[in-house]
């Protein structure tokens, strides 16, 4: 059993021997096919800047890749639906219709293309085929027709249909700058940061005003804002508390999940996770409390005290994982070895692999 190795730290990882093995596996075995069909700008034209950034960074080094790309179908473990529900939401969607059924539709014509035209889609009923969409609208998007299909889904809501053990996910990646995704990266060191938790954003959802009523100017240790005006200068100022910061809260939205998780992990701060339906990502093979704290929503008014409860020893291992973890949620123009990209395809396949174990 490996317990030691020195590209990977050992406790980010719910099991390590098994990730590397499965990961080793991929590298010398996993053949994908990407369907051609499909009209830009809805397919294969990412976007690799803003909040769905991840969605785009995927099927660009997906779609420019050698190593594991096929030209011949019949050669696939795995099929890429190389869909942008950014794309989607932009081309299609009819502004204040409060009406998305068109947009499923979109997709629905599209899966009947391919398994029309491609036996492989109805040989398993879309079960080793994959999407990757950050669109909060995805999980509906991709309802009904692409049911069985792994879904890497931002909007990782268990009560939306997210499958645990099929679906991955998939970081949201606020990309910045897309000549360079890692501008900005890293923080103080531990004993450097003099603010013990910081949030700022708008008040999507139900929970956010929550945490403000709790937490806006009650205590000097808890920097708890609204949204932050906008501006470089603003801008320049939420990344400085961000990297000042021992804590990062990141309470859902509208949905589950947040960009600030991501961002935490990018400036070394730690993420303290909010949403209670929400899967983090890879959940399957990392280990969340080596990095993190995950919290009921219920514990907002309790915050404070929880995290003062946190001896200072677990919190510096906590920021020792977040400075290791941080290469597995990177972008690469060229993709690394353990990078985000790598990572997102490991899940994909990993969940794939399990559940043919499963099935025989």
């Amino acid at each position: 059993m490996v317990t030691r190795d020195k590209e990977l730290y050992a406790p980010l990882f719910r099991n390590l021997s098994m990730f590397k093995r499965s990961y080793e596996l991929m590298e010398r075995t996993l053949k994908v096919y990407i369907y051609m069909e499909g009209n830009k700008p809805i397919f294969h034209q990412p976007i690799l800047k803003g909040l769905y950034a991840s969605e785009g960074w995927f099927m660009m080094l997906m779609e420019e890749n050698k190593q594991f790309v096929v030209k011949d179908p019949a050669k696939a473990h795995l099929f890429y639906m190389p869909f942008s529900s950014r794309m989607l939401e932009f081309s299609v969607y009819v502004r204040n219709s409060h009406n998305r059924t068109n947009l499923r539709r979109y997709l629905n014509d599209y899966t009947d293309t391919i398994s029309a035209k491609y036996r492989y889609f109805n040989r398993t009923g879309g079960a080793d085929h994959f999407l990757v969409a950050c669109h909060d609208w995805a999980p509906y998007e991709t309802r009904h027709h692409m049911e069985y299909c792994i879904k890497a889904l931002c909007n990782s809501d268990v009560t939306q249909g997210f499958k645990i053990g099929r679906d991955v996910s998939l970081p949201e990646t606020m990309v910045r700058s897309v000549r360079n995704p890692q501008r900005d990266i890293g923080g103080k060191p531990p004993q450097q940061r003099s603010i013990l938790a910081f949030y700022a954003g708008n008040m999507h959802g139900y929970l956010r005003p929550i945490l403000l009523k709790h937490w806006k100017d009650k205590d000097p240790d808890m920097k708890i804002l609204g949204p932050m005006p906008h501006g470089v200068a603003n801008k320049m100022s939420y990344i400085q508390h961000m990297k000042n910061s021992k804590y990062c809260i990141c309470p859902k939205g509208y949905e589950v999940n947040s960009p600030r998780v991501v961002e935490a992990i990018f400036y070394e701060c730690v993420p303290v996770i909010i949403s209670d339906n929400f899967v983090p990502p890879f959940f399957e093979v990392l280990n969340w409390d080596a990095f993190s704290l995950i919290l009921a929503e219920k514990d907002i008014p309790n915050l404070k005290q929880i995290l003062l409860s946190v001896p200072e020893e677990k919190y510096l291992k906590l920021q020792l994982g977040i400075r290791r973890v941080q290469k597995h949620f990177l972008w690469h123009t060229k993709p690394l070895k353990y990078d985000l990209f790598h990572m997102t395809l490991h899940s994909i396949w990993y969940n794939r692999v399990f559940q043919i174990n499963v099935r025989k």
